[in-house]
């Protein structure tokens, strides 16, 4: 099993990582990707940028070091209607939104407020995938969200830094989702969660889990760019000419 795509990373621009886009572009060619989205953290996040950074985001090159670049975002989900914080004019520049929990915008609850939250931002069509679900400050009903998540189309993010120690608690918690998620249909996708050039495109604990719990390759988008670029197509995100020659 190998990755070619990371769907999560990110640069200064989040406030908290400390790496440029160059960088990271370069750290995904050394470490043998073909496609890297841009997930800097949306503006509800404290030291995040303003809503132009992501409008903008054209003005980045679709290929920087030989890595297909995709413009993305990590949004928050702002309450329990399922809300994100991204303008629907925003969206219409953005090949790839990843939505997750994050302390500073949604303060921990209920799993029954956590599982509304999620089955309602599934429900929105807005966003491709959910990120880094194991965070145990975020209880949640397993199998409605993932069945739920399996019907729409979204994918479950098993995100390799809350496995090396960034949400501690995660481990079991995303083995458990494999799992479950195996059994209903889930699509996955790989992030690193990069906040340093370092950690891009590097999945050594993700594919450990992903052994462990025998998720077939067929299941995880990221491990082919065809695979993934098809992904979006399925969700009716129009096809990014420049990647053709990757599809």
């Amino acid at each position: 099993m190998n990755f070619v795509v990371d769907t999560h990373s990110h640069t200064v621009s989040s406030g908290h990582a400390y790496s440029t886009v160059l960088e990271n572009a370069k750290a995904a060619a050394e470490n043998g990707l073909q496609l890297l989205c841009l997930t800097d953290h949306a503006s509800s996040m404290p030291g995040a940028p303003h809503f132009w950074h992501f409008a903008n985001q054209k003005v980045i090159p679709r290929f920087l070091h030989g890595v297909g670049i995709l413009r993305g975002v990590e949004a928050n989900i702002t309450n329990t209607d399922g809300q994100i914080d991204v303008l629907p004019k925003v969206e219409e520049h953005l090949d790839w939104v990843l939505a997750s929990f994050h302390e500073p915008v949604f303060a921990p609850s209920t799993s029954a407020a956590h599982t509304e939250a999620l089955l309602n931002v599934i429900k929105s069509g807005r966003v491709d995938a959910l990120g880094h679900l194991g965070n145990p400050n975020f209880d949640f009903d397993f199998e409605r969200v993932l069945a739920a998540a399996a019907e729409a189309k979204v994918l479950v993010e098993i995100n390799n830094s809350s496995l090396s120690g960034s949400r501690i608690g995660s481990q079991p918690r995303c083995e458990r989702i494999a799992e479950i998620g195996k059994e209903v249909g889930v699509k996955f996708t790989t992030g690193s969660d990069a906040h340093f050039a370092y950690d891009v495109g590097k999945f050594d604990s993700v594919m450990a889990l992903f052994e462990k719990t025998k998720i077939d390759e067929s299941a995880i988008v990221t491990t082919s760019a065809s695979r993934f670029l098809g992904f979006l197509e399925s969700r009716g995100r129009t096809p990014i000419s420049e990647f053709q020659s990757l599809c």
